[in-house]
């Protein structure tokens, strides 16, 4: 199945309820179990909590429904139907792009512990998208 038909049989219900969980666990994730390293990795552990604007909330929104259309379109394009495959996949995926992009966009001079940063934010995107990957073969 080439890409652009897989795109067309991506299974909505399996993407948004992937976009709930990956919404719920980036606030479980960010805002309670590494709220305290998360703000230090960006340096502000000892600042007031900034003001969150619409985009704090929308963006990463929009941004997980990209990620899980994205890989429920390349799981049906490679017709991974098994749950150990889609881990697999996910693995590959999540390793190999997601988290190694993280660590990119963290290494520059305005972010005080990159390190830290990668590990936190990449481990959550590696748990979203395999997540993300069960859930779509599970429907």
């Amino acid at each position: 199945m080439n890409v652009l038909s897989a795109l067309g049989s991506v299974n909505w219900i399996a993407v948004l309820l992937a976009l709930l969980v990956c919404t719920v666990l980036g606030g479980v994730w960010f805002a309670g179990l590494f709220a305290g390293p998360y703000a230090r990795a960006l340096g502000r552990d000892s600042v007031p909590k900034p003001e969150r604007p619409a985009l704090f909330f929308g963006g990463p929104a929009v941004a997980n429904l990209v990620i899980a259309t994205t890989t429920a379109t390349l799981i049906g394009a490679l017709r991974i139907e098994a749950a150990g495959d889609a881990v697999v996949f996910a693995l590959v995926v999540g390793i190999g792009y997601l988290a190694a992009n993280t660590v990119v966009i963290a290494i520059n001079p305005n972010m005080p512990r990159p390190l830290s940063y990668s590990l936190i934010s990449g481990a959550y995107h590696l748990v979203g998208t395999v997540a993300t990957a069960l859930i779509v073969v599970a429907f």
